[in-house]
């Protein structure tokens, strides 16, 4: 089953963060932060400013993202945890050099 998001909507998949810290402490999940980065695995269509005019979406499928502390829902795909956010809720699209 593939994952369609409707207009300016975004389907991330969260990066893993550490579950240990460097000095070798594993820290259980309600220690852990949620991963503010993840891999775009489907954009919607795009969506319309507030005076009517359509936009593009500014991500695409693969792009490595930063996202608000606490994005979106969360939902499950093909047994996979991902988030469907806004595109308004990622704050940057991170690029190699």
């Amino acid at each position: 089953m593939n994952i369609k998001p409707m207009g300016s909507r975004v389907v991330l998949r969260p990066k893993k963060k550490e579950e240990t810290t460097s000095s070798g402490i594993i820290l259980p999940d309600s220690a852990q932060d949620k991963p503010q980065t993840a891999e775009v695995l489907a954009v919607g269509d795009g969506g319309y400013t507030p005076n009517g005019t359509p936009y593009k979406m500014s991500v695409k499928v693969g792009d490595l993202v930063v996202l608000n502390k606490f994005p979106g829902n969360e939902t499950s795909v093909n047994g996979e945890d991902v988030l469907i956010v806004p595109e308004q809720e990622i704050l940057a699209v991170l690029e190699e050099k």
